[in-house]
């Protein structure tokens, strides 16, 4: 595996209106939308919302105190920006397998519908930690590759790849699906706890959507997360991060180079530590940590 994993990139994509809005996925957003009601706190003091893309679920966090929208995508960020503004929200362009943060200046996280875009699972989760506070809330969706679809498929021999072995499967270039059972497991070796797991989305079948409502979807998917089957297409995990690391969450200044882990201070419309010889752009209110044209 490479040193430096290739990046999913969303960047002037209209992922917003050619895959959500219109596109008939209300289902999906609303059950997704359910867990986290469920699990989030009535209040905190940082969140880290890692592949937020356009903001989809960026109102979700209203109980921080800050919400941190991260993804590496600048147009996605842009037009999040647009819609929910700066009060209480900041917005980094940045890869996530090198966070731009201080050690320990979250305490929660979220990555939901954004690691099936990573070859690494190890090295990502490793990075996550380094930012988190002892006993932080990490919630983690993934794309289950034990599913019910996947299953009948490779019973009936239209389908090569194995849904019961562990090892992540790479379905398109930079999609993979993952076993239950590896992600638990590259969780546990870098200190998370996994206290909670839900599958979603039972519902996923296009016949389904155009025949019941959404309400009545959102319900008997409800009554199926309650059965703790793991053979859905997309399983939620709660998790919680260890007693070791540095708890820095009233940290004001929350930024460290990726490459050196320096800090960084604002000088105008740049980070920069000079000490180390590093300076990043901020642009239309955008920390950048990534090349732009």
């Amino acid at each position: 595996m490479s040193d430096i994993p290739q990046i999913c990139d969303y960047e002037g994509s209209n992922y917003r209106t050619d895959f959500w809005e219109g596109h008939g996925r209300d289902y999906e957003d609303q059950v997704e939308r359910s867990v986290l009601r469920r699990w989030l706190p009535p209040k905190g003091k940082r969140v880290l919302e890692i592949g937020a893309g356009f903001g989809r679920l960026t109102n979700e966090f209203k109980g921080f105190q800050q919400v941190v929208v991260l993804d590496y995508s600048f147009s996605q960020l842009q037009y999040a920006r647009e819609h929910y503004g700066d009060a209480g929200f900041v917005y980094v362009a940045a890869d996530a397998y090198n966070l731009p943060f201080q050690v320990g200046v979250f305490d929660a996280a979220t990555m939901i519908r954004v690691i099936h875009h990573f070859a690494n699972v190890p090295l990502v989760l490793q990075g996550i930690r380094r930012t988190l506070a002892p006993r932080a809330m990490f919630i983690l969706e993934y794309a289950n590759k034990r599913n019910l679809k996947a299953m009948l498929r490779y019973a009936l021999r239209q389908q090569d790849w194995n849904p019961y072995t562990l090892d992540p499967v790479e379905f398109v270039k930079l999609n993979f699906d993952f076993h239950p059972q590896y992600i638990e497991q590259a969780l546990n070796q870098n200190g998370f706890h996994t206290q909670k797991r839900v599958p979603v989305s039972y519902l996923r079948l296009g016949l389904l959507k155009k025949t019941l409502p959404t309400s009545v979807l959102v319900a008997l998917d409800s009554v199926l997360q309650k059965t703790g089957l793991l053979y859905s297409p997309s399983i939620f995990t709660l998790n919680q991060t260890d007693n070791s690391g540095t708890d820095q969450t009233a940290l004001d200044d929350i930024f460290a180079c990726p490459k050196t882990g320096a800090p960084l201070v604002r000088v105008g419309n740049l980070m920069v530590n000079e000490q180390a010889g590093v300076r990043y752009e901020i642009r239309d209110g955008i920390y950048i940590f990534k090349d732009l044209d």
